[in-house]
């Protein structure tokens, strides 16, 4: 008889033991629960399958992560743009140079560097590269002069055919009226947005511009894109396919007019 309040006391103290650790346990989850939701709000972090997977930050080709600071993707040097080199210790060298059809530069008294397709600060370190024979630690700026501006095409019947700086929102009617607006022989009810896909492929989209106008509502209005390209035919066009190549779009757009 002895034994049983022995045998009360070990079950006791295991109960007591097993409540005190489901507590820490408890504790313990509700502060991994803390800490993720902390990441989360810091990083975009999301749960899925029972695990924590940070959000990566895009790099230089997507929009960034603004709450680390990142920005849109550098502009990239393109052929027929300007820039300017200038030297710290060694202004005999000072040159503006412009990127030829074939994406090289002639620098002074250098050899010939590539400059299409790289960013400002890539090209600068292109240059120091090449001056390194000569000069001991050049240091260059490189300020982007010129270079070609986002534009718009409009070809067909309208009064002032040709390219135009895309420096606002603007939309196919309204395009339309920058370039002279329509002719009195043109079908506005067939007008041709032509959108680049690649290097090779066009997407068309046909808007009813006079539908428009008769019911002086604009809400199915395209807003254009740099390179875009609109046509105002003066004849139905019977077939239009969804898609042509980049060569069959000058049969709508007439280079004469330009």
């Amino acid at each position: 008889m002895k034994r049983v309040p022995q045998f009360v006391g070990v079950i006791a103290i295991s109960l007591v033991v097993a409540f005190v650790s489901s507590v820490i346990a408890q504790e313990n989850n509700n502060l991994g629960e803390k800490v993720q939701v902390a990441r989360s709000s810091l990083t975009g972090a999301a749960t899925g399958d029972d695990k924590l997977t940070a959000a990566k930050p895009r790099g230089a080709d997507g929009l960034g992560n603004p709450m680390l600071g990142e920005r849109r993707p550098l502009y990239r040097l393109r052929s027929s743009d300007v820039v300017e080199v200038t030297f710290t210790v060694a202004p005999e060298f000072n040159q503006t140079l412009t990127v030829q059809p074939d994406g090289y530069v002639m620098l002074k008294d250098a050899s010939a560097v590539v400059a299409q397709g790289l960013t400002v600060p890539e090209f600068r370190e292109a240059v120091k590269k090449a001056y390194s024979g000569c000069l001991h630690d050049p240091e260059a700026a490189v300020v982007l002069k010129d270079f070609e501006r986002p534009y718009f095409v409009v070809g067909g019947q309208v009064g002032k055919p040709g390219k135009y700086e895309l420096r606002s929102d603007t939309t196919v009617a309204e395009a339309v009226q920058i370039a002279g607006g329509l002719t009195s022989d043109a079908k506005h009810s067939q007008v041709v947005l032509f959108r680049r896909v690649n290097e090779e492929l066009m997407e068309t989209r046909v808007l009813n511009l006079k539908k428009m106008f008769k019911q002086n509502s604009l809400r199915e209005d395209a807003h254009l894109r740099a390179g875009d390209m609109v046509f105002v035919p003066q004849n139905t066009i019977s077939k239009i396919a969804r898609f042509v190549s980049r060569p069959s779009v000058s049969m709508y757009l007439n280079s004469s007019q330009f």
